[in-house]
């Protein structure tokens, strides 16, 4: 393996990963995204130039998630029952909240949601990572945030925090 190639891993596969679970909200489903980020990463890095590969790397990463969903939307239609999946082991009870919360939105609004706050990009940004028009990222963004403003209501850090139910 190229030097420069296993560098670049060393250094991009906890960053790369935490995107994963961002996008996936699954630990397991992270970890094979990354590894077929890595993957695709390594079989171009000796023909390609890249100006950025970590930009270019975490590109691949929501398009690659962006086909996962459409593969499994249509080989297992019977999918979108959250109660048969293994549960996320978290460390603290926000994050376990977070991780719930997230798993309630749609794909298209965890991956917007994540290329926002994980990875700090702006609408055009995001547009460009998941080849679609900045007016659709705003609406999944606003929609997204909706919803988790209405989990935080009902079973999140707004639901007690300091006696009140309506902070958001």
């Amino acid at each position: 393996m190229d030097h420069e190639f296993s560098e670049f891993v060393a250094a991009q596969t906890r960053p790369l990963l935490g995107l994963a679970h961002a996008l996936t909200a699954d630990p397991h489903d992270a970890w094979d995204l990354t590894q077929e980020t890595l993957a695709r990463m390594g079989e171009r890095w000796g023909r390609s130039r890249f100006d950025e590969p970590a930009a270019y790397a975490r590109t691949v990463m929501t398009r690659l998630n962006i086909d996962r969903v459409r593969r499994l939307r249509r080989e297992l239609p019977m999918l979108s029952t959250r109660e048969e999946q293994p549960p996320v082991v978290v460390t603290g009870e926000l994050d376990g909240w977070l991780v719930e919360a997230l798993a309630t939105l749609s794909p298209r609004q965890r991956t917007a949601l994540a290329l926002r706050y994980v990875e700090d990009l702006d609408v055009r940004g995001i547009a460009e990572r998941m080849g679609c028009s900045e007016g659709t990222v705003k609406s999944q963004l606003s929609r997204g945030t909706e919803r988790l403003r209405e989990h935080a209501r009902e079973h999140g850090p707004l639901r007690t925090a300091v006696g009140r139910e309506d902070w958001a």
